[in-house]
């Protein structure tokens, strides 16, 4: 009982979850199961007679499936034997995976992204066929990328192609191809600061806070998290990893635990220090995670990635009435570095409130600065010199 009791279920959740493993148990013992033997075929037979009685609850597979774990972790029953597959495919994914970790020093979460647009275009280049890579050509390469860069934004596109190039230096260092083919990979035009960030006007961005009910837990959790990315500018995913320990309340400050393992230390701006403590000191469940925000829902522990974040931003533009053209955590992000910017903030000042490693990484908020870009402005020329 003490392994989901620390996960904020309530505790009729919790009986409810403790009479299925009874009846698990007691179906084992009636089929001749030992409770050594129990894994994921055997609680599947379970259900589907459980369900033939018409005794199936929901979540009842989520609870059986935690309670093998716990079973695994407690050493009372093996771990399963990974899938073994043996295809060419995944041999050659996994040759290339294990090429761009340990040799090119990428990290999972970048190779995840590269082998789906890689997949397809050695499905649609073989189909069911044997893969004989030294058969690749640039018109291969060429005719997968007009039918499939095209669909997709420049940014998406870009990613595609230098997954490719990528892929071809690997098949070229192994010896899968008898030339360097990632010289025919074309490139996708971007130039840089060719757009104007999209941001809130000051009485938009208030307008967005008030939309969250601070009457509800949910609302108040929310509403913090709102708060540290307009004040603070953080990023959707270090509002996932900040921690209760980050918080330095004697001294107002906050770690922020940023892109490429950096740390870095902002001062706690009091609106915002308030929204926190209340929702620490109230609403938060007590569970195991040092994760400072989490699910308000059984079962209680931190937000699994940043796509949570931002899904709590477009909801909360949502409510407000507002339609800007982006709607997830940078629009925050944006409107901060613009609001600085109209107060009189120098570029040094953003980018160190944004943590940019670059100077040139804030450039583009120049672009937002009209007053500033009009007193530099020549006159437009016209006929006969006069303008």
């Amino acid at each position: 009982m003490s392994v989901v009791s620390g996960l904020g279920y309530s505790p009729s959740t919790i009986r409810t979850q403790l009479q299925l493993l009874k009846n698990l148990v007691r179906w084992a013992q009636e089929n001749d199961v030992s409770i050594s033997n129990i894994d994921k075929r055997i609680t599947e037979r379970f259900l589907t007679e459980s369900n033939r009685k018409g005794a199936l609850r929901r979540g009842d597979n989520k609870t059986l499936r935690r309670f093998l774990n716990h079973l695994r972790a407690e050493g009372i029953i093996p771990y399963p034997e990974p899938a073994f597959n043996d295809s060419p495919l995944t041999s050659l994914k996994n040759r290339y995976n294990d090429y761009l970790l340990k040799e090119r020093g990428l990290s999972k979460v970048t190779i995840s992204g590269y082998w789906p647009y890689l997949q397809r275009f050695l499905l649609e280049r073989f189909g069911d066929r044997h893969m004989r890579l030294c058969e690749l050509s640039p018109q291969d390469i060429d005719s997968f990328l007009l039918r499939n860069a095209h669909e997709r934004t420049p940014k998406v596109a870009q990613l595609m192609v230098t997954a490719m190039r990528s892929f071809l230096r690997f098949l070229f260092r192994y010896g899968e191809t008898k030339c360097d083919l990632s010289a025919a990979v074309p490139t996708v035009p971007a130039w840089r600061l060719s757009e104007v960030p999209k941001y809130l006007k000051p009485d938009e961005l208030e307008l967005l806070l008030e939309s969250c009910n601070q009457t509800t837990p949910v609302g108040r959790r929310n509403y913090s998290i709102l708060l540290l990315i307009a004040r603070l500018g953080l990023r959707g995913g270090e509002v996932v990893a900040l921690e209760l320990d980050d918080i330095n309340w004697r001294n107002s400050e906050l770690t922020v635990r940023g892109k490429g393992q950096f740390r870095d230390h902002l001062p706690l701006p009091r609106d915002v220090g308030e929204a926190l403590a209340v929702y620490l000191r109230n609403d938060r469940p007590a569970c195991p995670t040092r994760r400072a925000f989490i699910r308000m829902r059984a079962p209680c522990r931190g937000f699994k990635d940043s796509t949570t974040v931002s899904t709590i931003v477009r909801r909360a533009v949502q409510r407000s009435g507002l339609n800007p053209p982006i709607k997830g955590a940078h629009l925050l992000r944006h409107s901060l570095a613009t609001g600085m910017l109209r107060k009189g903030a120098s570029m040094t000042e953003i980018g160190e409130i944004l943590r940019h490693r670059s100077p040139n990484s804030t450039e583009i908020y120049a672009k937002v600065d009209i007053e500033g870009l009009r007193s530099i402005a020549r006159p437009w020329p016209v006929k006969g010199g006069v303008s």
